[in-house]
């Protein structure tokens, strides 16, 4: 069994067992143990009710965060000639075609998100090895495959993020740091909550928003009452 630091379980003791509570109470209950000496980062942890031996029912999207994220986001580009320039101005990290798929294929594995013009996908394509098991593969669903790389690249690095549930039916999605306003923490998770239950698959049945905990980075998450999802 895991042993829990002094801090987790101190923290802990500020959470009544068994309680389902609104968002506006949890996110000010965590903001309560704020830790002056770091800066956590918050996420929402979803248990989905989807099939998950079934390969129509994964959930993946994206989502806009009205006030960010609060992480800095590498973002790398794979675009030629006026694209490439437009993923650069709009503040990619990296730009590049060919040579960058080398590079990647060496073992260069330094960024967060994957940003790539449809001309450039069956090249990718060799890299599926590489980055699929990451979950750095681009892909239209998730609007990292577009013509538009330069707009793509602008709302990732504004606080646009990526979900996507696991092999359990979990998923999991910043939503901020403890620092942030109790407002701009409720705001984005909001924003999260409606963009997974909009991504609810058209064969899924039952109880699709089984559970939200939303938890600090080091902390005890607080589980979410159904009016509040």
């Amino acid at each position: 069994m895991k042993r829990r630091s002094k801090r987790y379980q101190k923290r802990g003791q500020l959470k009544v067992a068994g309680k389902k509570y609104s968002l506006d109470e949890a996110v000010k209950s965590i903001k309560g143990i704020a830790d002056k000496k770091y800066d956590e980062t918050l996420s929402l942890n979803f248990q989905l009710g989807i099939n998950t031996a079934s390969g129509n029912e994964t959930v993946r999207g994206t989502v806009g965060l009205p006030h960010g994220s609060g992480k800095s986001v590498r973002v790398i580009c794979f675009a030629k000639g006026e694209a490439a320039q437009d993923a650069k101005s709009a503040g990619a990290d990296v730009v590049g075609a060919e040579e960058l798929i080398k590079k990647i294929s060496e073992g260069w594995l330094d960024f967060d998100v994957v940003v790539a013009h449809p001309d450039m996908m069956r090249e990718i394509s060799k890299l599926g090895k590489v980055l699929g098991p990451r979950n750095l593969m681009p892909s239209p669903k998730t609007g990292t495959v577009t013509p538009q790389v330069g707009k793509a690249v602008k709302e990732l690095k504004a606080g646009r993020i990526e979900f996507k549930s696991d092999k359990t039916g979990g998923l999991h999605a910043i939503c901020g740091k403890i620092s942030f306003s109790a407002e701009a923490l409720i705001e984005n998770s909001k924003s999260i909550i409606q963009a997974v239950r909009e991504a609810k698959p058209v064969g899924s049945k039952g109880d699709y928003l089984k559970s939200i905990t939303l938890a600090p980075s080091q902390g005890p998450g607080f589980s979410l009452a159904a009016g509040a999802i």
